[in-house]
């Protein structure tokens, strides 16, 4: 295990953009003043500017940025991290300890210090990082070096790339399933051209290519005198947007392709791109259809085939 220290970092210098958390490899405004995924259409420049910060600033910051912790509670083979304060966009990464021993790090958030590094060292290190889509790209390449492991993105995507490394490993275009580590990853695209959802025992990390809606987490078991109900119907669990600050959905083929690579697979949960987006339930892929179709048929698409697709649960014991 190697010795980590932000600080010391021959990059700690180098510009990372306050809005999304990706890092240049530059140190000169100069050289960079502008922020290649916030000029995206996915993206977006907030109204006071583009501005940036160094990994080397969040570190002494007095606003003293740290990195939560927290098992998730129904399966602690997977652990959310994420920066308090909230920085940049706020995602969360989450640790999948694998039956193998190997820790995977499912995307990856912008914040790195001391105490993450020793913090993830004394759970048995990283074997791997996995990063969903280029929003989350961030600060990789420090990762990667503080941890001594490969980082894989979606080759589709390798345009929205601010700094290559040597461990960058770029996922097939070609191909929609992988194995890393043992664990399946799959290229659903959508929001990106490459974007990734992990698959790890039914447990479906799926970052925002597909997007977790407030419907989807409400708890709709009960009513307020505390008497069992089922979910109203038409209220979807998930949205498949395009850009998400920007409110552009995808078109309805684009979601039927994702479709096509996800139905293969038996689920029991997803995990979203933030905390508090876990939702368990063994009826999960017949939402995730459910909100596809919603999202096809209010875009008025009202005779599309698609909405005559279905699914077959299939229960299965929890491990």
């Amino acid at each position: 295990m190697t010795t980590y220290d932000p600080v010391e970092s021959p990059t700690a210098a180098n510009l990372i953009c306050n809005t999304c958390g990706t890092q240049y490899p530059v140190t000169d405004h100069a050289q960079r003043s502008t922020c290649l995924i916030c000029d995206d259409p996915r993206q977006y420049v907030p109204p006071t500017g583009q501005s940036f910060t160094t990994l080397r600033d969040l570190t002494l910051s007095p606003q003293a940025y740290h990195n939560d912790f927290t098992p998730y509670s129904e399966d602690d083979r997977l652990i959310s991290i994420h920066t308090v304060p909230k920085f940049a966009i706020g995602q969360r990464a989450i640790l999948v300890r694998t039956p193998s021993g190997k820790n995977i790090l499912w995307d990856c958030v912008t914040y790195l210090d001391v105490a993450t590094v020793a913090r993830i060292n004394n759970l048995g290190g990283l074997a791997a990082i996995v990063i969903s889509h280029p929003h989350y790209y961030s600060t990789h390449s420090e990762w990667s070096r503080a941890f001594n492991c490969p980082v894989y993105t979606a080759a589709r995507d390798a345009e929205w790339k601010a700094i290559t490394t040597e461990t960058d490993n770029l996922l097939d275009a070609q191909e929609d399933e992988f194995e890393i580590e043992g664990v399946k990853v799959l290229q659903l695209g959508g929001h990106f051209p490459g974007s990734l959802v992990m698959l790890f025992d039914g447990r479906l990390l799926i970052a925002d290519t597909l997007l977790t809606t407030p419907a989807g987490v409400g708890r709709w078991t009960v009513d307020a005198a505390g008497e069992k109900r089922d979910k109203p119907k038409g209220l979807n669990t998930f949205s498949f947007m395009w850009s998400i600050p920007n409110w552009i959905p995808l078109s309805p083929d684009e979601i039927v392709r994702m479709w096509i690579v996800l139905k293969k697979h038996d689920l029991r949960s997803t995990h979203g791109a933030f905390v508090g987006q876990d939702i368990e339930d063994v009826c999960i892929k017949q939402r995730i259809l459910e909100s596809m179709q919603i999202q096809v048929q209010h875009m008025g698409w009202v005779d599309h085939p698609f909405l005559k697709e279905f699914t077959v649960i299939v229960p299965r014991l929890n491990i």
